[in-house]
This record gives C-alpha cells, structure tokens and sequence, in this order.
C-alpha cells in the first residue's frame, strides 16, 4: 500500500490496469468515514482470509444439515457469541488492605531553597 494509514486495510478492487489494481478502502479522518480509492501494484495487494473460513463454515453446515436430515431432525447452525455471559464466581481468603499515602516533605528530603 501506498502509505502507512493503508497497511492492512481491506478493500474491493473497482479496476484492474497492466500494471495495478484500483482498490477503494475506507479511511478515517477526524470523525468521518471516507471512501478512497487508490491504484496499488499487484505486489503489494493479497486476498482477504475471510472467505476461506465463510466457505469452511458453510461446508461444515451442509453436512450437519444433510446428517440432520437423514437423521429426522432439525439443527440450528446460527453462531452465537463465545461464552456471554460468563459463570459468577466467589474470591475466598482474600484479605483488605487500605494504602494510605506518604507525606511529601520537600525539607526532609534535603532540598533546600
């Protein structure tokens, strides 16, 4: 990419030339979204890995579809997020301790004025 602000981004490619490929990406400046679009080398530009995991997901629920259905039975391939909420728990043998803070003598401390 052609700056640092680009390095990472992910974008749709919108042209293709001999030598480049148009990428729009979407930049933040102050408070707004803009879209860019930028002319990068083929050198420089690599495919997004999140297509292979869609296309795995994917995979793995038709065949929990199809064994579902042989078996009679419906399942629910919806994603969920991990682990909200998570279990209470109860802290044991924890002792209190109150900090209090050390005056600050500048006398004390051999600076003189």
């Amino acid at each position: 990419m052609p700056y640092l602000v680009y390095q990472g981004r992910t974008g749709v490619v919108w042209d293709v030339t001999p030598h480049a490929v148009g990428v729009e990406v979407n930049k933040q400046v102050g408070g707004r979204i803009i879209r860019k679009r930028l002319h990068i080398r083929y050198e420089h530009v690599q495919h997004s890995r999140c297509r292979e995991d869609f296309l795995a997901r994917r995979k793995a629920n038709d065949e929990a579809h199809a064994a579902a259905k042989k078996a009679g039975k419906k399942i629910v391939t919806k994603r969920a997020p991990v682990g909200l909420p998570r279990e209470g728990f109860t802290l044991e043998n924890v002792k209190t301790e109150i900090l209090t803070p050390i005056p600050y003598d500048i006398v004390r401390e051999g600076v003189q004025l």
